[in-house]
């Protein structure tokens, strides 16, 4: 769902020498330490991870209290020790973090035991509404990133020789050499630009993709979605090479997933995670499901209470303590994701905890006049009242009322606009007012990311 960037440029910028060379790297010696331990456990108990967690929890605490100025004051202020948190359960004796405290006290995030060469500046993009600074450890987070998901990405075969095509907002100067695409990763990786996916380009990025003959195309799903419909409605044939499509940084939503099986003929495999590194989830080889990383992150669902959901499919708020980060600890970060639990166990063997799936930010749902909200994951866009249209965007910004823009095919009619309003009342509801506006394009974020609503009011868990 949110920002992998990192992945690729560390990949990208990785010493063009042997393995043997690459071994020598402090950030490689960390992809593998890490990328070892998954392979094992990956494959532990249920008892065996919570133990791990539990002692990596010790590890973070101890070392917050005596290293970090905002925890140590954070313990202080509520008489507690690290001891009197002995399980993850435990950590509801601590408040949350949200953004704006991570704003405020960003100097007092940083761990004093560590050199300031350590710490790498990050900021996000800030599509929830709130950009936000924080920091990685240099030559270390995005390493131990990498085996995280390369470790997500064997399940369903991925090698580091495969050949992997890229849609994932990059820019790809064609100004001046006139292509949108360029070779990467020793020119295994093919990166296309997404700003430059038009109808009369189209045909040469099919053309391009074709002839690169990769395994697997690693993309947002609002950009395959573009070449998906395309390939679909030009009755072009799959790529018979590519095994899966790797989707994240974005929510897939299922119309989403069901076009891209559909155009690519294959399997679509989505993870979840976020640019502050405090979670991530993905599906396995087995089912859809989203299997958290116990080694990666604590993860809580909480209510509009403030206090843990219960129960199968109940939603609630992501809110995720990150254990490898001991330069900048977020402990109890509320993300602002809202996600769907599920007691289920999946066949695959693994015992991790698994998500239902996940709704998407909190930003990301439609608030009526009442003042209930009305999740876009479930609406069906591949409707025939959205025939005609090129492309659409929410917008709302105030209660109960929902402006669509839409940018029309030639083919769009006053009919259309009516089947339109008509499918959206009758998919949310007679609570808000739908209002078609058209528009010549639709922008990406600075990222290359598309956003299906711009929600302009202020939603908080409680208002589900």
């Amino acid at each position: 769902m949110h920002t992998k960037a990192g992945l690729l440029n560390w990949a990208s910028h990785a010493n063009p020498l042997t393995v043997k060379a690459l071994s020598l790297v402090p950030s490689y010696r960390t992809y593998r330490k890490m990328y070892a331990l998954l392979q094992q456990s990956q494959w532990w108990s249920r008892e065996e991870l919570v133990a791990y967690q539990t002692r990596a929890l010790s590890r973070l605490l101890d070392h917050a209290y005596e290293n970090v100025p905002y925890y140590h004051r954070v313990f202080e202020e509520r008489s507690l020790v690290p001891g009197d948190i002995r399980t993850p359960e435990d950590l509801v004796l601590l408040p949350f973090l949200t953004k704006e405290i991570i704003q405020a006290n960003l100097a007092d995030l940083k761990a004093r035991n560590y050199p300031e060469t350590a710490f790498e500046y990050v900021r996000t993009s800030g599509s929830t509404g709130t950009p936000m600074g924080f920091y990685y450890e240099k030559g270390v987070s995005r390493a131990r990133e990498w085996a995280f998901m390369k470790t997500q990405w064997d399940r369903v075969g991925y090698r580091f020789g495969d050949r992997c095509v890229i849609l994932r907002g990059h820019v790809v100067d064609a100004a001046s050499s006139g292509v949108s695409w360029r070779r990467a990763l020793f020119g295994r990786w093919l990166i296309m630009s997404s700003h430059q996916m038009t109808e009369e380009a189209l045909p040469a990025y099919i053309d391009w993709i074709r002839k690169f003959r990769p395994r697997f195309i690693h993309a947002y799903p609002s950009t395959a979605v573009i070449l998906a419909r395309y390939m679909r409605e030009h009755g072009i044939e799959p790529f018979p090479t590519v095994k899966a499509v790797l989707c994240g940084s974005e929510n897939l939503y299922p119309w989403q997933r069901s076009l891209l099986a559909e155009a690519f003929g294959c399997r679509v495999f989505s993870w979840y995670g976020n640019s502050e590194q405090t979670v991530l989830a993905g599906e396995c080889e087995e089912s859809t499901l989203y299997h958290i990383f116990p080694e990666y992150s604590i993860v809580e669902l909480i209510g509009g209470d403030n206090r843990p959901v219960e129960g199968p499919g109940a939603m609630g708020e992501v809110v995720a303590t990150n254990l490898t980060n001991f330069v900048c600890p977020l402990i109890r970060y509320r993300t602002m994701d809202v996600a769907v639990a599920t007691e289920k166990q999946c066949s695959c063997g693994r015992q991790y905890p698994l998500l239902e799936k996940v709704e998407g930010r909190l930003q990301e749902f439609i608030v009526t006049r009442s003042g209930h909200l009305i999740s876009v994951t479930p609406i069906n866009y591949e409707s025939e009242a959205f025939e005609n249209i090129r492309q659409f965007q929410m917008y709302q910004e105030e209660r109960g009322e929902l402006i669509m823009k839409v940018v029309r095919k030639p083919a769009y009619t006053e009919e259309d606009t009516q089947q339109l309003t008509r499918e959206l009342r009758w998919q949310l509801g007679d609570e808000v007012n739908v209002h078609v506006r058209f528009v010549d394009e639709i922008p990406r974020t600075e990222g290359g990311k598309f956003r299906y609503l711009i929600q302009k009011l202020p939603i908080s868990i409680g208002d589900l």
